[in-house]
């Protein structure tokens, strides 16, 4: 599958068809975020791959009571290890690389789903602490993003996207980059 096709066709996807996921599949997935550009090369990433219902609902629940969470087959908890862009890059390294760094790698992950023909969404609404404590996450771990991962049951429909004219600036704000 081509890059911008994926990029494209990708949806974010809240129902999903019982069933497993091939182990194959998931370490695709993985693969393809460990591939993510980092700050100095530091890969803070952490990942917890979730199937286990009652811990998916408790997850859920923390998200906002997103109970819909809980048909994915699995849920995978990206975090980040505060401490290896910290220690080089100090607070702009924790508060600022990691949470770029496992976006990269959460953008990654759901390409390469969608490639293989996984449905994920990217969950973001969530109690910190809550997720820390149901995960066992130590004090140097940061949540920051919910996978749902599974076979979709839905395509949504494409939505509306802003213009490269409305978006897109040259040398200065709001000076338009096309002519």
């Amino acid at each position: 599958m081509d890059v911008l096709e994926a990029i494209k066709g990708r949806r974010s996807i809240r129902s999903y068809v019982p069933s497993e996921i091939d182990v194959k599949q998931l370490e695709a997935v993985f693969e393809a975020a460990i591939w993510a550009p980092s700050a100095g090369n530091l890969q803070p990433w952490e990942f917890i791959v979730v199937d286990d219902k009652e811990v998916m609902r408790r997850l859920a629940r923390a998200s906002l009571n997103q109970m819909w969470m809980v048909e994915a087959s699995s849920i995978i908890a990206v975090c980040a290890d505060l401490d290896r862009t910290g220690v080089i890059y100090g607070e702009r390294g924790r508060r600022l690389y990691a949470i770029q760094d496992c976006a990269a790698a959460t953008q990654n992950m759901l390409l390469a789903a969608y490639s293989q023909g996984l449905g994920t969404c990217w969950v973001g609404a969530f109690y910190d602490d809550e997720v820390k404590r149901i995960l066992n996450l130590p004090n140097n771990v940061r949540p920051l993003a919910l996978i749902t991962i599974g076979q979709p049951r839905e395509r949504p429909t494409t939505p509306p996207r802003r213009g490269l004219k409305e978006i897109v600036h040259h040398n200065t704000f709001r000076k338009p980059w096309y002519r």
